[in-house]
């Protein structure tokens, strides 16, 4: 007895079918295009989305936003630090905030 989210929830779980590989492939130079923070009418997962909380109905937004990958990177001009080499790290500096809440 499976209804459509569950069908949705199956085929999100095989990431490596030729479907979902050509899908993700698309999105993802679709997503490149767009601007870094993107209003979207509609979840591209609504079984996930219902599961988080989300209802279609009024009030509710939801947005992309890019977030840069891997640590944070240290705000310095062309990468000069100063102080002792300790302290001379640019690119491998992990942020305490999550990837979601600096989205938010």
């Amino acid at each position: 007895n499976m209804g459509a989210y569950k069908y949705m929830q199956e085929i999100w779980r095989k990431k490596q079918s030729d479907v979902m590989r050509y899908i993700l492939r698309i999105r993802t130079w679709q997503y490149r295009q767009l601007s870094a923070v993107h209003r979207v009418s509609r979840p591209t997962r609504p079984e996930k989305a219902r599961r988080m909380g989300y209802r279609a109905k009024q009030g509710y937004c939801i947005y992309r936003v890019r977030v840069r990958r891997g640590n944070r990177k240290r705000p310095v001009t062309k990468g000069q630090t100063y102080g002792k080499p300790k302290t001379h790290g640019v690119n491998e500096l992990k942020l305490a905030r999550s990837k979601q809440a600096i989205a938010e």
